[in-house]
């Protein structure tokens, strides 16, 4: 969360300027809408197709696509387009809405608060004054020329807010003084470092040109900063250190730039560095970004998949290179993204191809890429002899781990199968040697650390209880009929049966409204997929009450059938005694006649 905290937003602001956005002005500002009967339609910006299935209530304020799954209400819509989090969504509609933020008086940390914001305003006012120096000042003169040698035009340097930092031990403390930032600001910013002795701060970046990184939102949060003299022993690249509004291993640099390009091209292109960045999006590739100053991580990963499903990764020719593609693929497969790699020319990076060969070169080369693992089989076989028996044991080890982590079966034996052509071995070795991989591989893991639930979150849902959802947010005389005699026991533990047990919680405390409780708070994606596809639902004019009836009966039903086929394995183990068969035999039948009632009546309580 960036600035603002939602706890300190009152309901009845955030309802106002959800009022205020109407969500077919809103979706249509980003995506044409054609008007489909009672709904819109349009192409899903979330996903590639040709038959539009993507559908805006007006008289709901909700959009689904029945393609992709995705929905929600308009500060949904907001977040998965612009990948933001509710509160800065709700930021952005009251601004285009024109409506001022109000607090509630629940206590916050207001001083962590504010730091933020002066870092905020610290770290662009710096990049303006780095800016300056680039562009104005004569000392700054071998940074202009390496960025003329280096290929970028002013304008592109302009874009990118790229800077030079004076080769001064006190430029920017001087000048954060004349701003009237305490020395305190300027060491916690990371502009500064504190002196060995403890007395007094130096600057951080010395003589350097300054690449000023950004979040999703565009706004300044760190720096990185290159050395030009080639012959000097310092650190090529000196960065930021992470503060309270910046975090490496979450932060790819360009994205707040390239985030449109990547959406309409349906995919990432990830390089190593700025310059390569930079280099790629002056070309006309404007659908780039880089790791900033770390390895790829997680967090990268999971941040392009909420972009994209394909990456590909454009690294160095040289071994570097070559390494860092292949520890990135990892995370990347596992966040569930699609790779291929783009191959550069011997001793050449995407700077260099564009300065010595043009655009076009380097399009030529995205344009033919190849699957991670036809390069990843490739790149074992330039390292160990594939005809050599300690080469077959490593490249088959290798590739049975890389292809344990394909997700897609006939993509998985595919790959397989390339694998055993090059080592001249049999599939079922391989296969052999990926099971014995997968027992000592590690469960993919979220990101604190806890086994990935996709099984229990995308768990079938009944059909009787996704109908019974259904009808209860049609006709609210459902709701209470529910409420009187519906025992929710019976239902499962699937995202549709935790909705109806808090529709009749709501019910009975007198606090429910309508559907809109439903998108309120902290959902998750899989929460807002099925509630946007239950309202979006076309329902014949019938008897609702009677059918929720139906509904309610086959799923108490089911309960006891399931009862009964507990008992049932129960009365089958072997010795059994007597008394404890004749017993189980009892509760059988009585479930048995209660399951034949046409009308179930709740169990007694205890």
């Amino acid at each position: 969360m960036e600035v603002l905290d939602v706890a300190l937003i009152s309901e009845k602001v955030i309802e106002e300027i959800r009022l205020a956005n109407d969500i077919v002005d809103v979706i249509g500002s980003y995506t044409p809408l054609k008007k489909a009967g009672a709904n819109f339609r349009a192409l899903c910006p979330f996903h590639k197709e040709k038959t539009p299935s993507f559908n805006v209530s007006s008289q709901r304020q909700i959009f689904k696509c029945f393609g992709c799954g995705v929905g929600g209400n308009v500060f949904h819509f907001v977040m998965k387009h612009e990948n933001v989090d509710f509160v800065t969504s709700v930021k952005m509609l009251a601004e285009r809405a024109g409506i001022k933020l109000q607090f509630t008086d629940q206590p916050r940390d207001d001083a962590a608060e504010a730091q933020k914001d002066l870092l905020y305003r610290l770290h662009d006012e710096v990049c303006s004054f780095y800016q300056n120096h680039l562009h104005k000042e004569p000392a700054a003169q071998v940074a202009r020329d390496y960025l003329t040698k280096r290929g970028v035009t002013v304008d592109m340097a302009k874009l990118w807010r790229i800077g030079y930092a004076p080769n001064a031990w006190d430029a920017t403390m001087n000048w954060g003084h004349s701003r009237k930032y305490k020395a305190e600001l300027l060491e916690l910013a990371g502009l500064t470092k504190r002196r060995d002795e403890g007395s007094g701060w130096y600057d951080r970046f010395r003589g350097r040109l300054m690449f000023p990184i950004c979040n999703e939102q565009g706004r300044v949060v760190g720096f990185s900063g290159r050395v030009l003299d080639a012959e000097a022993k310092e650190a090529k690249y000196v960065n930021s250190p992470d503060t309270p509004i910046f975090n490496k291993s979450r932060i790819l640099f360009g994205l707040d730039k390239s985030k449109r390009a990547i959406l309409d091209a349906k995919h990432a292109i990830v390089c190593e560095g700025q310059l390569d960045t930079i280099a790629c999006y002056q070309a006309g590739v404007e659908n780039v970004v880089a790791p900033q100053g770390t390895a790829f991580t997680e967090s990268h990963a999971r941040i392009l998949k909420r972009y994209v499903d394909e990456v590909v990764l454009c690294f160095d020719s040289d071994s570097a290179g070559q390494n860092a593609a292949a520890r990135s693929f990892d995370v990347l497969i596992e966040a569930g993204l699609l790779v291929r790699v783009a191959e550069l020319p011997k001793g050449d990076d995407p700077d260099s191809l564009v300065r010595t060969q043009g655009a076009d070169a380097l399009k030529a080369v995205l344009g033919n890429t190849r699957s991670y693992f036809d390069f990843h089989l490739d790149w074992l076989c330039r390292q160990h002899d594939p005809q050599s028996d300690m080469g077959k044991i490593t490249i088959s080890r290798a590739s049975a781990e890389l292809l344990n982590k394909i997700p897609n079966a006939a993509l998985q034996a595919s790959c397989m199968q390339k694998v055993a052509v090059r080592l001249g071995v049999r599939e079922e070795e391989m296969r052999e040697e990926m099971r014995k991989m997968k027992q000592t591989q590690r469960p993919v893991r979220g990101e604190e650390g806890e086994p990935m639930r996709q099984e229990t979150l995308l768990k079938k849902i009944p059909p009787a209880e996704k109908m019974l959802l259904e009808l209860m947010l049609a006709d609210n005389e459902v709701i209470a009929v529910c409420a009187k005699r519906f025992d929710t026991s019976s239902l499962g533990r699937d995202i549709a049966a935790d909705y109806i047990r808090e529709i009749i919680l709501l019910h009975t405390r007198g606090l429910w409204k309508d559907s809109g409780c439903l998108l309120e708070g902290d959902r998750t994606p899989e929460q807002l997929d099925l509630i946007s596809e239950v309202l979006l639902a076309s329902r014949p004019e019938r008897d609702f009450k009677k059918l929720a009836l139906d509904c309610m009966q086959s799923l108490e039903k089911a309960q006891i059938q399931a009862q009964m086929d507990v008992l049932a394995s129960q009365l089958a183990h072997p010795g059994l005694s007597f008394e404890k068969a004749s017993e189980l035999q009892k509760q059988i039948q009585a479930l048995d006649i209660r399951r034949r009632l046409p009308h179930i009546p709740p169990l007694p309580m205890p």
